[in-house]
């Protein structure tokens, strides 16, 4: 169950992937050709949508290098009828053909009830992503767990291509892609995706992904949908593109009395 838990946290970092930005009016400064676009699609089909949608993911991605944003992670279960919050701040980088992916799980958002610095001292974690192998290292018990990618590496690698400096083509290899139409998100016009997985590894994790992907190419947003009807949905803000991050980021803050344990 831990080791699922994991792979569920660092499939949903890796979709924050496409660099998802808050959209917002100053944006978007010529909103006339804003308005033209959403009538052009209004009239194109869906298949031609898709294209639209896929060109300019296709721009977003051979310019990539890095990102940095906070998050706020939902996960409902359906079974308690419950979500649960997360929040914090993740970062990407691409080095040489890979992506490496830093996550910091600070505490429930703030307005949560309960003590916030308790919640804060209990959920605070640190995910990372590199060299084929993840780790998770929880400050409140001084523990680290290392997980090799193994025979999960291809379903890793499918989401981390799903976003950040993933193009269309890499997308299509690892899901059925669908036009599922024009939406409005906080705001902005967005093309919504729809993505089912092609491997049964993959949807035994998540079978229905959706994708809001803006003007820019960039999702403000996801839902990953498990076979059992629970879901995540995934909102990103103060977006950081293509600065330098400092190497600290990706080195785990462990100590000689950590415990560590491989699986």
């Amino acid at each position: 169950m831990q080791a699922r838990s994991l792979f569920c946290a660092l499939t949903v970092a890796m979709l924050g992937l496409v660099a998802p930005v808050p959209a917002q009016q100053e944006q978007y400064p010529d909103c006339s050709l804003h308005d033209h676009q959403t009538r052009v699609q209004a009239t194109n089909s869906p298949s031609d949508n898709l294209k639209a949608v896929f060109a300019r993911m296709d721009k977003t991605s051979t310019e990539f290098r890095s990102a940095e944003a906070n998050f706020e992670w939902d996960q409902y279960t359906r079974v308690i009828d419950e979500t649960d919050k997360q929040e914090g701040k993740v970062y990407f980088r691409k080095v040489g053909r890979e992506v490496e992916m830093a996550a910091h799980v600070t505490a429930p958002p703030a307005g949560e009830k309960g003590d916030k610095k308790a919640a804060a001292s209990s959920t605070e974690k640190f995910v990372l992503f590199s060299g084929g192998k993840a780790q998770l290292y929880q400050p409140s018990t001084d523990h680290l767990d290392i997980y090799g990618t193994g025979k999960n590496n291809d379903a890793v690698e499918s989401f981390l291509v799903l976003g950040f400096g993933g193009s269309s083509r890499d997308m299509l290899k690892s899901f059925d892609v669908t036009y599922g139409g024009h939406e409005k998100v906080d705001g902005a016009d967005t093309d919504r995706l729809e993505l089912d997985p092609k491997t049964e590894k993959v949807r035994s994790m998540f079978n229905h992904i959706e994708l809001w992907i803006d003007s820019r190419g960039i999702s403000v947003q996801q839902k990953l949908i498990s076979p059992e009807g629970d879901y995540r949905l995934n909102k990103y803000s103060d977006v950081v593109l293509d600065q330098r991050i400092p190497e600290s980021v990706f080195r785990l803050k462990t100590n000689g009395k950590t415990t560590i344990e491989s699986h």
